[in-house]
């Protein structure tokens, strides 16, 4: 939570705070955001200020600074989205932070509502895959309801003289006789 008389922080686009907290410019060598974090640890360290609270927090935010800038996945995406980047790349992972970017533009949004009203299509698809309203009635289906009873007239068998027995085996093999086991 934040403190009552401070004001909370926002997330930015531009990635420049964390420079500004190591002292340093916005594209400055890992060589010199190490120097400057090993000098600013040691003023505001919490062991050399002891009864500073301030110098606590200070030392955090320092820490803070350091670790995101000098990891350079993460100095990317800082200097490319800034704090929001971060924010989006821990929420959802790296990969997303770009299309998150992409889906907030403004011109996005257009295409992707003019997309919507143009197919009047929930998502955007112009190809009636989701609900069917447009899509003209299918009358050429490969399958088409069968009653049974035509089925019993193609059978080709006749219904005045049914099967009454099985047909004579074709194998050369005696069969077992009835109650007889047979061994495998």
């Amino acid at each position: 939570m934040a403190e009552p008389g401070r004001p909370q922080r926002k997330l930015s686009r531009v990635g420049e705070s964390l420079y500004r907290v190591l002292g340093l410019e916005k594209g400055s060598s890992p060589e010199e955001i190490k120097r400057a974090y090993r000098k600013l640890a040691l003023r505001y360290h919490p062991d050399k200020n002891p009864d500073d609270p301030t110098a606590a927090e200070r030392f955090k935010e320092i820490n803070s600074a350091h670790a995101t800038l000098s990891d350079a996945d993460r100095r990317q995406l800082y200097d490319q989205y800034g704090s929001l980047g971060l924010y989006v790349a821990e929420q959802f992972g790296d990969d997303a932070v770009r299309h998150y970017f992409l889906m907030s533009q403004w011109w996005f949004q257009a295409l992707a509502l003019c997309c919507g009203v143009l197919t009047c299509c929930c998502c955007f698809c112009c190809c009636f895959f989701c609900c069917g309203r447009c899509c003209p009635p299918r009358e050429d289906e490969s399958y088409k309801y069968v009653d049974p009873k035509d089925l019993e007239a193609d059978d080709g068998g006749d219904p005045q003289n049914p099967v009454e027995a099985q047909p004579p085996p074709t194998s050369t093999q005696p069969l077992p006789a009835a109650g007889a086991r047979s061994e495998a």
